[in-house]
């Protein structure tokens, strides 16, 4: 990582946010995730002091912009400085949860109900003692001061630092005499090595395991830890860092490959991908205990402020208990808690004939669990459990970093060298591993992922075959009887990148299920396709039904833009598949609606044309055309409503008691949509200014629509300042 150098008046850091040089030292305004890495080797190091941003969280990426955790610890532990947070009153309640949460955990740990015998379970810990021993003395007022904005102005040593009506921050130094404007909002830039990108679109293994960050919080070359699982070719993310969403596409992985994360617990170099990858596509199930996965919503809540149990809606949540075993993806997994200043989970599984341990954030050292112990802190069985470490496994993965909190890699290389060979390290720098050592650094990237050898289950290419058909929405309520019928149905086709998989103008003989890789729909007659876009489907996307059940020729080329595997069915057996279902109104109102342009309308609009293909042709399948005349209230303030709208053609003025605050057109959403859910009145008016032409959605629909589709909610929830 290059050094960055300051410019005046202030310097826009590489991943977002802005620092000036003061007479108090250095200014940060907003702190996105890693940003510590921009600053730590300025000259006079990380800054101290630091401005809230107006808005902690940053909706289009999922993240917080107000990521202060890395800095403080920074701050503290390796330079026993106090962090200064310049913000308003509510602002400090905001972080002071977040902080408290992430460096000292939850105020109260009840752990009876999260194991399976309750106290009594072997291995059952003190937690709370064991949190107070990492703790100290400590007290949030020993890592952080506040200082608070009055009448929108605060003084920090001779800087005098004003909020304008715009949110925009005027610094005044009075020492060095120069006045300077930073702007209130933030945005963020992603810097991630991306490695190599893959050519063709990425077939997950029977069972791999890619690194998505090999290293800690604080390391300026590498990407910060997390790890994905391959099972079943099926992947589990294991606490993904930032922006592995954003890093997965851009390295040719589908995201509906990932429908499962474990989140082992709430520090910020583990939690914030975990939020982005919530609200990338489909509705995702997390795999944690109680305690963790309530500490993990407290943070979102304080920092989005979107209500606790709006929050619990945008994911599946499997709370699991110690002790107990789960099926994921066909392999069992166990979970216990690690030693860390934190609740931090650890996990193993087994799956054919390979088994798996994952350590987590851990302190494993029997010198310090024998001082521990004879101090009172672990129980009895505690302690023996931890002594018991699971090196029987024949894959370990295992953290390493800077005691108390973490592992010495000096204690790994005390391992026999047996077990040596087996551990992949995890959580630490490349310039801290040791070079004499059996053991192996993770390392990043899609092209590194490793491969266990292992022998396939019974059924596997039956479990596949209904992995897909599970993955398309349209197909989700089938019953068992009909995913045996598919089974009998499906042939497997594979079309090389640039061969054209339909032709125009051809008769329409089969559907088409793409198990792998990327096709794009061309020469499509719609209205206005003018602009030259075209549509593209990725993996567990469907073509070809409109000409099927209309029984006309096709309607467009369909090319494969990869390499291409796709799952067929011939017409009349297609037909026969989904008679007696609501599919075949369902094919053809979606045809009709095509027909009106709704794909150029939502690939251009400001607030949904980042959602997927896949996410697209739900929504169609839920909009109806509808005409306004000008001057006309499509919504009211003060009254309940029923439906929300996308504009096609028009513009629409948005008006709070009676003056108007913004002014929308194509591509826009019509309405708030926490008012919708609840069924409460509105607290705004929708007026058209002119002849409006709209896609209509029926609330009950776009419920069940954002329910599956958590992103999409985010987005329209924070339209016009909700939320």
């Amino acid at each position: 990582m290059a050094k960055i150098e300051l410019t005046e008046p202030f310097t826009t850091l590489p991943r977002g946010g802005y620092v000036t040089e003061t007479s108090a030292g250095y200014i940060q305004v907003g702190s996105p995730p890693e940003t510590i890495k921009d600053t730590m080797f300025l000259p006079r190091s990380t800054p101290q002091v630091f401005v809230l941003p107006n808005k902690f969280f940053h909706v289009t990426k999922g993240i917080s912009v107000a990521e202060l955790e890395f800095p403080i610890y920074y701050n503290h532990f390796l330079r026993q400085k106090k962090t200064y947070v310049v913000c308003t009153e509510e602002q400090r309640e905001q972080l002071k949860v977040v902080l408290n949460e992430a460096v000292f955990g939850p105020e109260v740990v009840d752990l009876r109900s999260e194991y399976v015998q309750g106290e009594h379970t072997f291995g059952y810990p003190a937690m709370k003692a064991e949190m107070d021993y990492f703790r100290g003395n400590r007290e949030l007022e020993d890592l952080v001061r506040f200082v608070i904005f009055k009448d929108n102005r605060v003084r920090v040593n001779n800087v005098v630092i004003t909020k304008k009506e715009d949110g925009n921050f005027i610094m005044h130094d009075e020492d060095w005499n120069k006045t300077l404007e930073v702007p209130g909002e933030v945005g963020f830039n992603i810097i991630y090595d991306t490695g190599e990108r893959l050519p063709e679109p990425y077939r997950p293994p029977l069972l791999g395991i890619t690194c998505l960050g090999p290293s800690h919080g604080f390391d300026t070359e590498d990407n910060t830890s997390g790890f994905l699982l391959w099972i079943n070719h099926q992947g589990v993310m294991v606490d993904p860092p930032v922006n592995s969403t954003e890093w997965l596409r851009k390295s040719n992985v589908n995201p509906k490959l990932i429908n499962t994360i474990i989140l082992t617990h709430t520090h910020a170099d583990h939690d914030a991908g975990t939020f982005q990858k919530i609200l990338e596509e489909g509705k995702i199930t997390i795999y944690s205990t109680e305690t963790v996965m309530h500490s993990f919503i407290n943070k979102y809540h304080a920092l989005t402020q979107i209500p606790v149990k709006e929050l619990f809606t945008l994911f599946e949540f499997v709370p699991v208990i110690v002790g107990k075993s789960y099926m994921i993806d066909g392999a069992e997994f166990r979970f216990s808690y690690a030693l860390h200043s934190i609740p931090s989970l650890s996990f193993e599984f087994t799956f054919q004939d390979s088994s798996f341990v994952y350590s987590s954030d851990h302190l494993n050292d029997p010198a310090k669990f024998k001082e521990m112990y004879e101090k009172g802190i672990l129980t009895e069985t505690r302690y023996r459990d931890l002594l018991n470490f699971s090196w029987h496994h024949s894959i370990i993965y295992h953290e390493a970093g800077i005691p108390p909190l973490h592992t010495r890699v000096d204690y790994l290389k005390t391992l026999p060298e047996e077990i040596q060979k087996k551990i992949t390290v995890y959580h630490i720098a490349k310039k801290d591993m040791p070079k004499d050592t059996k053991l192996t650094l993770a390392t990043f990237g899609m092209e590194n992922t490793v491969y266990p050898p292992i022998t396939p289950p019974k059924h596997e290419e039956a479990y596949r075959l209904l992995d897909v058909l599970s993955n398309i929405d349209i197909f989700r309520g089938f019953p068992i009887s009909k995913s045996k019928e598919f089974l009998t149905l499906v042939e497997e086709e594979h079309f090389k990148r640039g061969e054209y998989i339909i032709r125009k103008d051809t008769p329409g003989d089969k559907f088409y299920i793409i198990q792998s890789g990327n096709v794009k729909v061309e020469g499509m007659e719609q209205e206005e396709e003018s602009n030259g876009t075209f549509k593209r489907y990725g993996s567990y996307e469907y073509f070809g039904e409109a000409s099927l059940i209309l029984d006309k020729p096709r309607s467009a080329d369909v090319i494969a833009e990869t390499d291409v595997i796709a799952l067929t069915i011939e017409k009349s057996r297609f037909l026969n598949f989904i008679k007696g279902s609501d599919l075949m109104d369902k094919f053809a109102r979606l045809n009709e609606i095509r027909k009106t342009g709704t794909w150029e309308v939502l690939s251009q609009s400001r607030l949904l044309s980042g959602i997927t293909s896949a996410q697209k042709t739900q929504l169609e399948l839920i909009m109806d055309r509808r005409n306004f005349r000008s001057g006309s209230y499509l919504i009211e303030q003060g009254k309940n409503f029923y439906e929300a709208y996308i504009i096609k053609h028009g513009s629409v003025d948005v008006i709070s008691n009676g003056r108007v605050i913004e002014k929308l057109s194509r591509g826009d959403f019509i309405g708030e949509l926490y008012s919708l859910q609840k069924e409460s009145p509105s607290n705004l008016t929708f007026k058209s200014q002119t002849e409006l032409d709209v896609y209509a959605i029926d609330r009950t629909r776009l419920i069940a629509y954002i329910a599956d589709n958590p992103g999409v909610y985010m987005r329209l929830n924070y339209v016009y300042g909700a939320a």
